[in-house]
């Protein structure tokens, strides 16, 4: 009885613990978005999240426990997920229940939502569909290439979006109108600096107290009988609470731009980024990696394609995209308890 009160004590202090790292990196992040502008100041919290995550998920897959040739699969199909579909739809029901109606520039949201279509497929469907190894695998050369591939394609994308059609990622100049913190005062270079820091330290105390709940959550799903993948998405959500928070709150200051450049900067980050790396490191020290996903999430994943396309192709968006979005979330939490 008293371990368990401890434990439960220790629960409770670590979870306090991580929601002021995840706040505390959504002020830094949002300092440097100030002084950087879109869309550099999304991509500074995507790709510093993701690069904690991908050493997260290295250190997981180095240990060789059972299932760790999965873990990599899970948290990239979970991170997609809770993108299309929890973060983003998240972001549209809460700005259409105090705007009613958001604009943002369908240019760049469609441009970043075919990239991130295109990466998933190369990695999560491609190891299902290809012949030269049984099972949902790759062979060390197409996972070369599958890596490679997803790394210039997302290197193609931040050209894409920081230089020639940078933008293509900013407001409409009537959202930039009534945006405050556009016409605020830049912070200082020495404020700036001092947030880089100190977002880079958020963020690892964010994945480190991840990790430290990691147990505590296995042992739960596994003492209620839950599939292992659960795991997996519980993880992925606290790596992502400080982007999603983030997005959260740019949605509720009708700044609906900038949630959409988190969300799906996160997600393309996510394989982009990671896949090369976790590849690299899988043949190097000739690690297991799967990465094919079963019929019911490549069906899961498709919809939140089709939808997201709808939701994003017209460049406004209401509460009743919002509602959908989070349907289908609660339909893939629902189906990774239930398959």
């Amino acid at each position: 009885m008293t371990t368990l009160l401890s434990q439960t004590w220790f629960i409770i202090l670590m979870s306090i613990t991580l929601i002021g790292g995840v706040l505390a990196a959504v002020h830094h992040a949002e300092v440097i978005a100030h002084k950087t502008g879109e869309p550099y100041g999304s991509l500074v919290l995507a790709i510093c999240v993701t690069v904690i995550e991908v050493s997260l998920i290295i250190s997981m897959m180095l240990t060789g426990h059972e299932g760790s040739q999965f873990i990599a699969r899970d948290a990239v199909f979970a991170t997609v997920m809770i993108v299309m579909n929890g973060v983003i739809g998240l972001c549209i029901f809460i700005g259409g229940l105090k705007h009613h109606e958001m604009t943002f520039r369908n240019e760049g949201t469609n441009s970043a939502l075919a990239v991130l279509t295109a990466l998933a497929t190369f990695i999560l469907i491609m190891p299902i569909v290809t012949v030269s190894t049984p099972g949902p695998d790759f062979t060390k050369s197409q996972l070369a290439f599958a890596g490679t591939a997803c790394f210039a394609l997302y290197i193609a994308f931040l050209f894409f979006q920081t230089v020639s059609h940078r933008d293509y990622y900013l407001p409409k100049a009537e959202d930039q109108k009534t945006d405050v913190n556009f016409h605020a005062d830049k912070p200082s270079n020495l404020k700036t600096a001092v947030s880089g820091v100190l977002l880079v330290l958020s963020l690892i105390v964010v994945v480190g107290l991840a990790e430290l709940l990691s147990p505590a959550i296995e042992a739960g799903v596994e003492a209620v009988g839950a599939p292992k993948t659960i795991v997996g998405i519980a993880i992925a959500l606290l790596v992502l609470l400080p982007e999603g928070f983030a997005a959260v709150r740019a949605a509720r200051a009708n700044r609906l731009q900038s949630s959409l450049n988190l969300a799906l900067g996160s997600a393309l980050a996510s394989i982009g980024l990671s896949i090369p790396a976790i590849a690299a490191i899988a043949i190097f020290f000739d690690l297991p990696l799967s990465l094919g996903i079963s019929n019911l999430n490549m069906t899961l994943m498709y919809l939140s394609f089709f939808i997201g396309a709808l939701t994003l192709a017209i460049g406004r968006t209401t509460l009743l995209q919002g509602v959908v979005h989070l349907i289908i979330f609660f339909e893939y939490l629902f189906l990774s308890l239930v398959p």
